[in-house]
């Protein structure tokens, strides 16, 4: 017998991504359950033998273990104290319980958190760094796509204390087109995105306190710029900063193979050597690679992932393996 687990959301980027991973999952049978009606479905082919459907009001009649919401954070909120109540444990790929507290959420996101109550139960879903803590966890806040490949890149380095915070560490981040969902938007629109590259949120990006609360840095440390490149998915973050007790590239990759020695998803570059986007696109790793200027100090790690798979939905996979005792890399290499 498969475990039964709902897509919330699976006709956006994010669920379609969870359709494609979750279908070769030998331990799981998906259902699809509909929120609202949406006349933009993509079309299919007639003789089309997919997931079965049901409401979101059935999650407790279908005995799912498991819901991933792949949804504007809103209807996380509004849905998760129900399936929680249903039995099911929820996957939130939205931004809803991510933050700690409701004054930051609503410093971020300009609105009122609408069920604060939960930000404390919520797990935050980074296996590399949570493991046992999303193991027993019946809420998962996945992490935002940005936040996943900083914070693996920077948080070793702040552990360490390696890093001169009195000079800042700068993020520069770029990230596909998928990254801002599948809803249409004048910025995101072919025209608009096609043959350009743009910054956009300059300094307030929603996503820097995801960052903040899980690398142990200040505000004021950390300079974050996300920027649009004219591809269809993956992000590729550039991150400068001042080394502090180090003397070569070859330290830092050293410190980041002991940190991440074991982990499945994290592949460390030669000294010198930086990750690309094809090499990540359509897996769920995180790549990273070093590079130090031993006389000035001056370093720069690159860190890659597929904002869509680490980023989203493989990420949000592998948290549901560990919360359902599975083999964490199930269906994901």
């Amino acid at each position: 017998m498969k475990t039964p687990v709902g897509i919330v959301g699976f006709r956006g980027y994010g669920g379609q991504e969870l359709i494609r991973i979750l279908s070769r999952h030998p331990r799981v049978e998906i259902v699809l359950l509909d929120h609202r009606s949406d006349s933009e479905q993509r079309p299919m082919p007639k003789n089309h033998s997919g997931p079965r459907r049901a409401a979101t009001s059935e999650a407790h009649q279908l005995g799912l273990a498991v819901v991933f919401l792949a949804t504007p954070h809103e209807v996380a909120m509004e849905l998760t104290p129900e399936l929680l109540h249903s039995g099911a444990k929820v996957v939130d790929l939205s931004a809803a319980f991510r933050l700690r507290t409701p004054d930051v959420h609503e410093r971020w996101y300009k609105e009122p958190h609408t069920n604060a109550a939960l930000l404390h139960e919520a797990a935050y879903g980074l296996p590399e760094f949570y493991r046992e803590k999303i193991k027993p966890a019946r809420l998962i806040a996945n992490p935002g796509c940005y936040p996943t490949a900083a914070n693996i890149a920077i948080a070793p380095l702040i552990e360490a204390g390696i890093v001169n915070l009195d000079a800042g560490i700068i993020c520069d981040a770029k990230s596909g087109v998928s990254g801002a969902g599948r809803k249409p938007s004048l910025k995101t629109s072919f025209c608009e995105a096609n043959e350009n590259f743009s910054a956009y949120s300059i300094l307030m990006h929603r996503h820097v306190p995801e960052v903040l609360q899980n690398s142990g840095i200040e505000e004021s440390q950390f300079s974050f710029t996300a920027q649009l490149l004219p591809v269809n998915r993956g992000i590729l973050e550039t991150i400068y900063f001042r080394a502090k007790g180090v003397k070569s590239a070859a330290d830092i990759v050293d410190l980041y193979e002991k940190r991440y020695h074991g982990e499945p998803f994290v592949r460390v570059f030669e000294p010198g050597k930086a990750p690309d986007l094809m090499h990540v696109q359509h897996t769920n790793f995180c790549d990273l690679g070093v590079t130090l200027d031993p006389a000035t100090g001056r370093a720069v790690v690159v860190s890659a992932i597929d904002n869509l798979v680490k980023g989203a939905a493989g990420q949000a996979v592998q948290n549901m393996n560990l919360i359902l005792g599975y083999p964490e890399t199930e269906s994901l290499l």
